[in-house]
C-alpha cells in the first residue's frame, strides 16, 4: 500500500492484479481510456462537456504509451485493462501490448480514489477501503450531453456515510474538482435508477450501515459507458478499480 507509483507499476507489470484503492497513498489515480485517432476529437469534446465524470488530466500523442503525468507503460503497468470492439467488452487481460496501435490516442481521466485518504484522514469511513474490496459503480439514468459520435450514461461509484460526516464528505471531496470533486447525489439511488445497491454494474457491493447514506460521485468508468453505447471500432480502457497510478501528487489537484 505504500508503494511508490513506480515500485506499484512495476508490480502490477509482474503480474499483481488487485483494484488500487489505498495503493500508493499521496499519488494521483487515474482512469484510462484509449480510443483510435479518428474518435479522439469526439471524446476530448465528450470530455469537455461532461467534466464532472470526465476530468481530463493528460492526453497522448497518437501512439504514444506513457505520459506527461505516467512515466510507466500504459500497455502494461495497470493492473487489468478491458477491450472494446464494436461496443462490446471482448476480453480482461494482464497487458495489451499486442494490441496496441499506433493511432492510439489515451486518455488520463481524474479517479475519486485520489480524494479518499483525505476522507479517511478528515474521520470520514470509506468502507470499500476497510473491505479490502474494489468500489460499487452504476450506471444511471442521468445521460451525459453528447459529443459526435459519442453519447452514453453518467456512471457513479458510491460510498456509504454516517449522516452526521455527509457534510464533511462534501466539503473534502468539493476541494478536489479535477478528480470527480462533490458528490452528485446523496440518499436515494432511485432517483438516479438504480435499483439494487447490492447488484452494482461494476466492482463489488459493500455493506450500509444503519444510520449511513449512500452518497453517489461521478465516476470515471462513464467513457466506457459510452464506448459500450456509441460502439467505436475499438477501445481499450482499465478494468474498473484497477487504476493508473501517475507520478502526480494529490496535492497538485487540490484547491483552496
Amino acid at each position: 500500500m505504500t508503494l511508490t507509483p513506480a515500485q506499484a507499476r512495476s508490480a502490477f507489470r509482474a503480474g499483481l492484479r488487485v483494484p488500487t484503492s489505498g495503493y500508493s497513498p499521496g499519488w494521483t489515480q487515474a482512469n484510462l481510456i484509449s480510443l483510435p485517432r479518428e474518435h479522439a476529437y469526439d471524446f476530448l469534446l465528450f470530455a469537455q462537456r461532461n467534466p464532472k465524470p470526465c476530468p481530463v488530466l493528460d492526453v497522448t500523442e497518437p501512439g504514444e504509451t506513457s505520459a506527461s503525468i505516467f512515466a510507466g507503460d500504459l500497455r502494461t503497468d495497470l493492473p487489468a485493462y478491458r477491450v472494446y470492439r464494436d461496443g462490446e467488452l471482448v476480453e480482461e487481460r494482464a497487458e495489451v501490448r499486442d494490441l496496441w496501435r499506433d493511432d492510439l490516442v489515451s486518455f488520463l481521466i481524474g479517479c475519486s480514489f485520489t480524494f479518499e485518504a483525505a476522507l479517511i484522514e478528515a474521520g470520514v469511513p470509506v468502507r470499500h477501503v476497510e473491505a479490502g474490496s474494489n468500489v460499487p459503480m452504476y450506471r444511471t439514468n442521468r445521460d451525459c450531453r453528447p459529443a459526435g459520435a459519442l453519447s452514453g450514461p453518467l456512471v457513479v461509484s458510491m460510498r456509504p456515510v454516517p449522516a452526521p460526516l455527509v457534510a464533511t464528505a462534501v466539503r473534502v471531496t468539493s476541494r478536489y474538482p479535477a478528480v470527480h470533486g462533490a458528490p452528485v447525489h446523496i440518499g436515494s439511488p432511485a432517483e438516479l435508477g438504480i435499483r439494487d445497491l447490492d447488484s452494482p454494474d461494476f466492482g463489488a457491493a459493500v455493506e450500509i450501515r444503519p444510520g449511513e447514506l449512500p452518497v453517489f460521485w461521478a465516476c470515471g468508468v462513464t467513457p466506457q459507458a459510452a464506448v459500450m453505447r456509441s460502439k467505436p471500432s475499438f477501445a481499450i480502457g482499465h478494468a474498473p478499480g484497477h487504476m493508473a497510478i501517475t507520478d502526480a501528487r494529490d496535492s497538485e489537484f487540490l484547491v483552496p
